[in-house]
């Protein structure tokens, strides 16, 4: 795992963009396409708006995947993880072969469906961030790390249903789902690169955890340590209490 630290937030997602877009144009050169995950939330702002202001790459070409979603949340709502992506990804890069979690219908349904999709082929690089409570994807503390399933009906804790409400996406705590379909952790490390972009001073305690701390199912973003090819992008405010030596023998 590489980590790497830079001054601000526009520096840092600058930089996951480039790599980003590396790893989709290298793919669609050597395949004919490439199959990426992505990430919502408000810690991705910047990086996709770096992402999509690209060029090079032709995005007819790549085959998007939906990380998490809401259950029972519609697309009009804005929070909602498809409208997100429809708004910041989709519609920005003309993508047409999308595979959107629709958390109104039945989660079985939906699972089955993209899952099978999702499993057909190798994803070429995926795209996430880190919850403040150390979620990955919406996979709260303590994590499965063991289940093979691509995708997983979750029960949203507390810390991170008032992640949501603090970042704005919510009129109320009541108003935040209890539930979603999340990827699971496993189906995350089967992509061949990940790269994990996690922003803000809000964020440190959990990076700390995560990584200055043990691989464990009570920091869920810790399993990117075992993986062959992770880049960790943070910036000053969310690297602020890593142990220096941590970010010296992980770059």
């Amino acid at each position: 795992m590489v980590i790497k630290s830079f001054e601000d937030k526009r520096e840092m997602a600058r930089a996951a963009a480039e790599e980003a877009a590396s790893a989709i144009r290298q793919a669609i050169q050597t395949r004919g396409k490439a199959r990426i995950i992505a990430a919502t939330g408000s810690s991705q702002f910047e990086f996709l708006e770096a992402l999509t202001s690209l060029p090079g790459i032709d995005w007819k070409r790549v085959e998007m995947f939906h990380l998490d979603e809401y259950i029972g949340l519609p697309e009009s709502h804005p929070a909602s993880f498809r409208r997100y992506l429809r708004e910041r990804l989709i519609e920005k890069t003309g993508i047409t072969n999308y595979f959107l979690l629709n958390g109104e219908k039945d989660p079985a349904e939906v699972i089955h469906c993209i899952g099978q999709a999702l499993q057909a082929e190798p994803i070429d690089v995926a795209f996430v961030g880190i919850g403040e409570n150390g979620h990955l994807a919406f996979n709260d503390p303590p994590a499965d790390f063991e289940t093979e399933e691509s995708y997983l009906v979750v029960t949203l804790d507390d810390p991170c249903r008032r992640q949501q409400l603090g970042e704005g996406w919510f009129p109320s705590l009541a108003d935040v789902p209890q539930r979603a379909i999340s990827m699971s952790v496993r189906q995350i490390l089967k992509a061949k690169k990940i790269l994990c972009i996690v922003p803000d001073a809000r964020k440190a305690k959990a990076v700390m955890a995560c990584f200055d701390g043990e691989v464990s199912r009570l920091a869920p973003a810790s399993i990117l340590r075992t993986h062959a090819d992770t880049t960790v992008y943070l910036d000053v405010n969310s690297a602020a209490l890593l142990n220096p030596a941590t970010l010296a023998s992980a770059s």
